[in-house]
């Protein structure tokens, strides 16, 4: 597990690097940039125990609901600055997911 958390920090830090270096010729927040929905779904998937795959499921659709609908603040990390805010959001929907799964996970279990 503290590998994947390692690799989160990793990607996000090159996603924000990235995306600061793309945006002035591709544009503010880039369709063609996807690690910052790749860092989203893997933080929400920390949440979901190995080798079951209706957690992992479970994951993907609460971070697209985050995602999608952004609120609890979701809406406010896409105006950070620059690969900030292209990252944050994503990030921050990544985080209510694992929230949302683990609770769930608990009153299941």
């Amino acid at each position: 597990m503290w590998t994947t958390v390692a690799l989160i920090s990793l990607f996000t830090v090159a996603g924000i690097w990235a995306t600061d270096r793309l945006e002035p010729y591709w544009g503010e927040d880039p369709s063609r940039v996807v690690v910052d929905e790749m860092v989203g779904v893997w933080i929400t998937l920390l949440a979901a125990p190995a080798g079951h795959i209706w957690y992992g499921l479970a994951a993907f659709v609460l971070f697209r609901f985050f995602d999608i609908l952004k609120p609890l603040g979701i809406r406010r990390m896409e105006n950070l600055p620059g690969g900030v805010g292209v990252m944050m959001d994503d990030v921050l929907a990544g985080v209510y997911g694992f929230i949302v799964l683990i609770v769930a996970r608990w009153l299941m279990e």
